[in-house]
């Protein structure tokens, strides 16, 4: 998130708890770079997305493993998110081409993670249809950034959202795999990510047309 803007930031609660500031501190001391963070977010989201693949194709004891992996992987994403903005806002170290990294990095992930999850409950067109709807809300974001609008992180479904449903699940369906060994908490986690990604791709469209037929 490097070279965001301090007043067109997402609303994160964790941003104001000791152990982010004192992460982010360290990591503004040492030589990484906020865009070198942005960049491992989609390393994450590789490994979530590769681990909940896999753990389709696991059994037992091996499939908890990959839904435990995938669900730490999601929340280093976020992690790594919440950790480029602090570095290169806080610790004053953005660079040029932060606005690339501040969302590229991001989309990536929504579509590595979401269909990886859907190639491992055998369900590829609804994962890629989470990915798309995922990717979509930020595209009206942004939209509404470059029309000088202030952007939009209302959900139902924002970033924060789908990480939180996604890795519930993850962490739900060891459950599961000790019961009966189906995929039914990720399938419904997929669904319920996709449709309100929707939502909230449309609520956001209908929030930006109102502002910008009252600029008239």
């Amino acid at each position: 998130m490097a070279g965001e803007g301090t007043g067109d930031r997402r609303p994160l609660a964790s941003r104001n708890t000791r152990w982010a500031q004192a992460l982010a501190r360290r990591m503004t001391a040492l030589s990484v770079m906020p865009n070198q963070i942005s960049q491992a977010s989609m390393v994450m989201a590789a490994l979530a997305g590769g681990s909940f693949w896999l753990s389709g194709g696991g059994d037992g004891g091996s499939r908890v493993l990959f839904l435990i992996l995938a669900a730490l992987f999601c929340q280093l994403r976020l992690l790594c998110n919440l950790l480029d903005g602090m570095v290169a806002v806080e610790g004053g170290k953005g660079e040029a081409d932060g606005p690339f990294w501040n969302e590229f990095p991001d989309r990536v992930a929504d579509i590595l993670i979401f269909a990886g999850v859907g190639y491992g409950i055998a369900a590829p067109g609804l994962g890629w249809a989470a990915a798309a709807f995922a990717v979509l809300t930020a595209y009206v974001r942004e939209l509404g950034r470059a029309t000088g609008n202030p952007s939009d992180f209302g959900g139902p479904m924002a970033k924060q959202h789908r990480m939180a449903t996604i890795t519930a699940a993850a962490l739900i369906s060891i459950l599961e795999v000790l019961w009966n060994g189906g995929s039914w908490v990720l399938t419904i986690a997929l669904w319920i990510i996709a449709v309100g990604a929707a939502v909230t791709a449309l609520r956001r469209g209908f929030n930006l047309i109102r502002q910008l037929k009252m600029k008239r």
